[in-house]
């Protein structure tokens, strides 16, 4: 069997464990066919993950562009306030 330490776990890693067959064991298909369901899920909630992230990120840039608008806007109304 594969034994990573120190490193994530990715899919790519549950599709290759492989494992010790014993006289008195579990069923290696049914193993190895929820372990392929665990790397699917775990490919989808990588992508997912990715998805937010990018979002997320635009979202920040988003903010950050509206923020600089704004501020000039707010240094113009109290600047024109201290006119009076």
């Amino acid at each position: 069997m594969i034994y990573l330490t120190g490193e994530r776990l990715h899919p790519h890693h549950v599709r290759a464990a492989t494992f010790d067959r014993r006289w008195r064991g579990i069923d290696p298909a049914q193993v190895y066919d929820y372990l392929g369901r665990v790397a699917d899920e775990m490919d989808r909630l990588h992508r997912e993950l990715t998805t937010a992230n990018t979002e997320a990120e635009r979202m920040r840039q988003a903010l950050r562009q509206w923020q600089s608008r704004h501020t000039n806007c707010r240094h113009a109304k109290h600047q024109a306030g201290e006119g009076r």
